[in-house]
């Protein structure tokens, strides 16, 4: 599965700088609002050491990591979901994300114009998070109206009645739908409205490069904000990013290490992002190729077998798995099959983090 991320925030925060940046496509970015008109989508490799080591092991020079995909959203304004600005084509954008990127402007800069007049991170959020949830409040009063039309005859429908109430009435009173969403039932059944304000939040406090790596007063701000929601959040530079982007990669460490950093805006993304969403990697190996797969974490091994291929998923007979760990410490898969460390593993079996796996399957 490829992770989709939506970078989203008021025009002029840095948005399409630092999608540029990290994607190393020219999207739009001058000074002014509006001027991403269509959402620029970029595909971007996961980082991953293992990878190397593992083609090194089994002496392949194809390597095919994760991917994320990268959608730079247009600058919302307020009355975004009534359409002011650009607004109902963009967030109609959000909705095909499995995750949103709020970068919010923590920095003063008198040439950069702020669309409210000045830099308020707080207020900034709430615009955002206000146009969205009142988006979800008018999709969810027409979708309510249709479900309490057709329970009358469907009395299975009466769940969804039940919770289309719960969520507007709790969005009526500013609550996003990711904080009404409570049980697991609840969010399995919340998935099929589609809402925008469900979708999990990583906020990006972009700063100058001298605030860098510990931020300034109003990056202290937008953490309170995403400690009270239970989001997370990243402090950044996208213009710093912009920076790293031009180096050689064998420049790049030294970089960040002069800025008390270790690792890229990039890879912190990536990493904030996939505990966000409960992701984390498996891989298979072969002399044809070395290759990193997405799943969520807790994902049986059928399902794991699935991101390959669906007929992975529906002939499987097992899975022979060796830990990434094991893997390296052996040298190859032959030498842990004969140390014992090659495991084979049932339906039942929750694939870990770094697994190395060869599925057996019929179809």
């Amino acid at each position: 599965m490829a992770l989709r991320c939506g970078i989203v925030g008021l025009p002029n925060v840095g948005k399409s700088t630092l999608f540029n940046a990290i994607t190393a496509k020219q999207a739009e970015a001058e000074n002014y609002p509006f001027c991403t008109i269509e959402p620029n989508v970029g595909m971007v490799l996961v980082p991953d050491g293992r990878l190397q080591k593992l083609a090194d092991i089994v002496r392949t020079s194809t390597i095919i990591p994760a991917t994320i995909e990268l959608v730079d959203i247009a600058g919302l304004v307020r009355g975004a979901s009534k359409g002011e600005g650009l607004g109902n084509q963009f967030l109609s954008h959000i909705r095909e994300v499995d995750a949103i990127v709020h970068v919010v402007r923590c920095f003063e800069d008198t040439d950069v114009i702020h669309v409210h007049g000045k830099v308020n991170p707080v207020d900034d959020i709430s615009t955002i998070e206000t146009e969205l949830m009142l988006a979800d409040l008018e999709s969810m009063e027409k979708r309510l109206d249709k479900l309490r039309k057709n329970a009358k005859k469907e009395k299975e429908l009466l769940p969804a009645v039940a919770l289309a109430e719960k969520i507007i009435k709790g969005l009526g009173e500013g609550i996003p739908a990711r904080r009404l969403l409570e049980t697991d039932d609840e969010k399995a059944l919340g998935k099929q409205f589609f809402l925008l304000s469900a979708k999990p939040v990583l906020y990006a406090a972009n700063v100058s490069d001298d605030d860098l790596p510990d931020g300034n007063s109003y990056t202290k701000q937008v953490e309170e904000i995403a400690e009270k929601e239970g989001a997370r959040m990243l402090i950044i530079s996208a213009k710093t990013e912009a920076e790293i982007a031009e180096l050689p990669e064998e420049d790049r460490p030294e970089f960040l290490e002069s800025l008390g950093l270790d690792m890229s805006g990039l890879d912190r993304i990536i990493q904030t992002a996939y505990n966000l969403l409960g992701l984390h990697t498996f891989f298979t190996a072969g002399e044809k190729e070395v290759h990193a797969w997405t799943i969520r974490k807790g994902a049986a091994a059928p399902e794991a077998a699935g991101a390959i291929h669906t007929d992975f998923e529906k002939g499987f007979i097992r899975a022979e798995v060796i830990a990434y760990d094991d893997m390296l410490t052996y040298g190859s898969e032959q030498k842990a099959r004969e140390a014992g460390k090659m495991r084979s593993e049932g339906k039942e079996y929750i694939v870990r983090d770094g697994d190395v796996i060869v599925f057996r399957f019929n179809v």
